[in-house]
């Protein structure tokens, strides 16, 4: 894969439905998450349910696509923040969906891509925002586990590894 991408933002939140927090920096724990999210507490939404979910990321190349109207099913324009989309980065120029299975660097940390991520009615409740479950389906972002830890910023850049 001969690509390199960008980390744009970082959020957490401190439990399930609270607003999400954008962060200047944040620490990431291997088998735990990120310091002060939901399920690096274990307040999470599915923070019960066995799945990996340490850290999880969208592309802002999503976002775009949502707020243009496409996919053109359902076409509706919807203008979702990084801060809304609840997941933990963004990211632009990374291929999510090629990345699952393979371990990739965000800085200093290494990121090992368990699966995609699918989206829930849950979402939709939350932002007031009907159709977005149907805009987020096979694009709603990568849940990964942390192989190793460290300290991540905005403007990192990310980058495969080879397995």
């Amino acid at each position: 894969m001969a690509w390199s991408g960008e980390l744009l933002h970082i959020h957490i939140a401190p439990s399930a439905s609270y607003e999400m927090e954008e962060m200047n920096e944040a620490r990431l724990v291997p088998g735990k998450g990120i310091v002060g999210d939901r399920y690096y507490l274990g307040t999470g939404t599915y923070s019960a349910k066995p799945d990996v979910r340490e850290v999880t990321l969208i592309e802002v190349e999503v976002l775009e696509a949502l707020a243009i109207g496409e996919p053109k099913l359902p076409g509706v324009k919807l203008q979702l923040a990084p801060m809304d989309h609840r997941r933990n980065l963004t990211t632009r120029g990374v291929p999510l969906g090629h990345l699952v299975g393979r371990r990739f660097r965000v800085g200093e940390v290494v990121l090992h891509a368990a699966r995609m991520n699918f989206p829930c009615k849950y979402i939709e409740e939350l932002l007031d925002m009907p159709d977005l479950f149907q805009g987020l389906l096979n694009r709603s972002g990568l849940n990964c586990s942390i192989e190793v830890g460290g300290t991540i910023r905005p403007g990192d850049k990310i980058v495969p590894l080879d397995d």
